[in-house]
C-alpha cells in the first residue's frame, strides 16, 4: 500500500477529530434516538477512516477531492445502517462501504464507454463473489458463477475486464536509464501504416458479424495478446478449444471479407 499525505482542498487534516469508542456509542445512541446532530459528529469523527483508505489509490491518477467525497457517501451510509448489536467497530464495518462506493465511482467514470448490460452483470458477478467468500470463506469458481447467474462462463472475465482502468498508450514500460520505452512503441506496427484503408473497414466490418465468442477470441489473441492457455484459463475451457474457436474466426473472418 502505498504510504503519502492525502490533501483535501479546504479540509486541514491536521484538526480532525478522532472520536474514541466509547464517544461514539454515546453519539450512535443519541443519533438512532433522533438527535440528527449527533450523526454530523459521527462523520466528522470518522474522516481520517476516509482518508487512510484514500492512501490506497494512485494520487496522480485520480482526484482526490472528487475520491474523498464519494468516500464520504459511503461512511454516511455506513453510520445510517450501522447498529450497536453488531459487536464491532464502525471501522469494520464502514470500510467495504467506503471503498464500495469509491470503487464504484471509478467504474463508472472510466474514459472508455462500455454497454449499461455489460457493467451490470459484472457488478452482479461482484456482488455474487463477495456474498459467497463471505459465507463460505473462498471465491466461487467461474462454473458456480454461470450456473447462479444463468450465463455462459466466458462472459463473466469480459464483464469483469470491462471494468478495469485502462492503460494510457503513453504509459512508459521499461527504463534502463537511457530512452524510456512506452506502451505505443510496442503496439505501434509501422509496417502497417500505408494499409489500405478499404481492407481496414472490410475487415472491422468482417470481426463485428462473426459469433461474439470467437470475436472475443480474437481481440483477446491479437489485439491484448492473450496466449491461447491463457484465454483457455479465464474462459473455463481447454486449449484445444480455443485454438479450434480461433481457427473458425479466422477463416469466417477470410470468408466475409472476400
Amino acid at each position: 500500500m502505498s504510504k503519502y499525505k492525502v490533501d483535501i482542498t479546504n479540509l486541514n487534516t491536521n484538526t480532525i477529530k478522532v472520536l474514541k469508542q466509547s464517544e461514539m456509542n454515546e453519539l450512535f445512541k443519541k443519533y438512532q434516538a433522533g438527535d440528527k446532530s449527533a450523526k454530523e459528529e459521527l462523520i466528522l469523527g470518522n474522516l481520517k477512516l476516509v482518508l487512510s483508505i484514500l492512501k490506497r489509490f494512485n494520487k496522480e491518477k485520480y482526484n482526490m477531492d472528487d475520491l474523498f467525497q464519494v468516500g464520504v457517501i459511503g461512511l454516511t451510509k455506513a453510520i445510517d445502517n450501522f447498529d450497536l448489536s453488531y459487536d464491532l467497530k464502525l471501522s469494520t464495518y464502514a470500510c467495504p462501504l467506503i471503498v464500495g462506493e469509491i470503487k464504484r465511482y471509478i467504474r463508472d467514470n472510466t474514459p472508455i464507454r462500455v454497454s449499461r448490460s455489460i457493467k451490470d452483470l459484472a457488478y452482479q458477478i461482484i456482488k455474487y463473489k463477495e456474498e459467497y467468500l463471505k459465507e463460505k470463506g473462498i471465491e466461487p469458481t467461474n462454473q458456480e458463477i454461470a450456473k447462479v447467474l444463468s450465463i455462459d462462463e466466458y462472459q463473466i472475465n469480459y464483464a469483469l475486464d470491462s471494468l478495469k482502468e485502462p492503460m494510457s498508450i503513453f504509459e512508459p514500460i521499461y527504463n534502463d536509464g537511457g530512452d524510456t520505452i512506452y506502451l505505443l512503441d510496442q503496439i505501434a506496427d509501422k509496417k502497417q501504416l500505408n494499409k489500405d484503408t478499404d481492407m481496414l473497414i472490410s475487415l472491422r466490418r468482417a470481426i463485428s458479424k462473426i459469433k461474439e465468442r470467437e470475436r472475443n477470441v480474437l481481440i483477446s489473441r491479437f489485439i491484448i495478446g492473450k496466449t491461447q492457455m491463457e484465454i483457455a484459463e479465464s474462459l473455463g475451457i481447454s486449449q484445444a478449444q480455443v485454438s479450434r474457436i480461433e481457427k473458425n474466426a479466422i477463416s469466417n473472418v477470410k470468408r466475409l471479407i472476400k
